[in-house]
C-alpha cells in the first residue's frame, strides 16, 4: 500500500494482557480505505483479542487505536458502531424468532414521528420494512421473499447475508467479519463470497477474520498474519501461495524481511 494513503483503522503498539497471558504483545494493525483485510492466525495467536481490541470489545492495556487519523478510545462495540465500525461475529447475535427487518434494526429501532413516537415510544414499522427491503435489494438478497418472516425460517447462508447486510447498511466506515463462512455448506459459501465482494465494490473497507485458506486467498487484497500476540508479516494472495501462508502462521518458516511486521 502506498505510503501516502491512511489507514482507514489503525492500531499501534496494542498490549492486552489477561492475568500473566499476554494476548497482544505491542501488536501493529492498518486496514486501508477499500481494501479488503484478511487476519489468519492459528488458533491462540491472539488475532481475536486484536479485533476485539479495534472494534470496543475489549480496552487495550496500552497502544492508540485510529479511525480516519483520529485517536479514538472505544468503551464498548456499541460506542465503536456509533463511529460507524460494524462487527459480525460467528455467533451472529440474532433473535430467531424475530423477522428480518426486527432484526436489522434490533438495537436501533425507527420510532414514529410526532406524539405517537415520541411520547408512546411506537415504532415505525412500516419505514423500518422499507428500509430492510432496499438494503436486501441493493445486495441482491431478495431471495427471501417475506421481509416480515422470522430469522430462524431461514437457510444459514440466508441468516449469514440478513447479517452481512445488516452490518453494511449501517456500517458506515468499517466492517468485520469473524468467520463468515465457517458453518455454511460449499454454495452458501459462495453467496457469502460475493456479498463479501459486493460489499467492498461499495467502498466500505472489510477485515475478514478466517480459517478457510482458499477463500482468505480468493477475496482479501492483503493478508496479515499474527503469532505469539503480535503481527508477524503482511502479505499479497499474488506473491505467496498458501503453503506459504500456513508456514509463517506456524513458525514452520520465516517469512522475508521485505514483509515482516510490514
Amino acid at each position: 500500500m502506498a505510503s501516502n494513503v491512511q489507514p482507514i483503522l489503525q492500531g499501534k503498539n496494542l498490549v492486552k494482557r489477561y492475568g500473566k497471558v499476554t494476548a497482544l504483545d505491542h501488536c501493529d494493525f492498518e486496514l486501508y480505505p477499500g481494501e479488503i483485510l484478511a487476519v489468519i492466525g492459528d488458533n491462540g495467536a491472539g488475532k481475536s483479542s486484536l479485533i476485539k481490541a479495534v472494534s470496543g470489545a475489549v480496552v487495550p492495556d496500552e497502544g492508540e487505536v485510529f479511525l480516519e487519523g483520529k485517536k479514538v478510545r472505544f468503551s464498548s462495540p456499541l460506542d465503536a458502531r456509533h463511529h460507524g465500525i460494524e462487527t459480525v461475529y460467528q455467533q451472529l447475535a440474532m433473535s430467531p424468532a424475530l423477522s428480518i427487518a426486527d432484526n436489522m434494526f434490533m438495537g436501533r429501532e425507527i420510532r414514529r414521528e410526532g406524539f405517537t413516537g415520541k411520547y408512546l415510544r411506537m415504532l415505525d414499522k412500516k419505514k423500518m420494512e422499507k428500509i430492510a427491503r432496499e438494503k436486501l435489494s441493493d445486495l441482491g438478497l431478495m431471495t427471501i421473499q417475506n421481509i416480515n418472516q422470522a430469522v430462524e425460517t431461514l437457510s444459514g447462508g440466508q441468516r449469514q447475508g440478513v447479517a452481512v447486510a445488516r452490518a453494511a447498511a449501517f456500517g458506515s466506515k468499517v466492517i468485520i467479519l469473524d468467520e463468515p463462512t465457517a458453518a455454511l455448506g460449499v454454495k452458501e459459501s459462495r453467496k457469502v463470497l460475493e456479498l463479501i465482494q459486493d460489499v467492498r465494490s461499495r467502498g466500505i473497507p472489510i477485515v475478514l477474520i478466517s480459517h478457510n485458506m482458499p477463500h482468505v486467498f480468493e477475496v482479501s487484497d492483503r493478508i496479515h498474519i499474527h503469532r505469539l500476540g503480535k503481527r508477524l508479516c503482511v502479505i499479497r494472495p499474488n506473491d505467496y501461495t498458501m503453503s506459504d501462508a500456513v508456514a509463517f502462521m506456524t513458525g514452520a518458516k520465516e517469512p522475508p524481511e521485505e514483509v515482516a511486521a510490514a
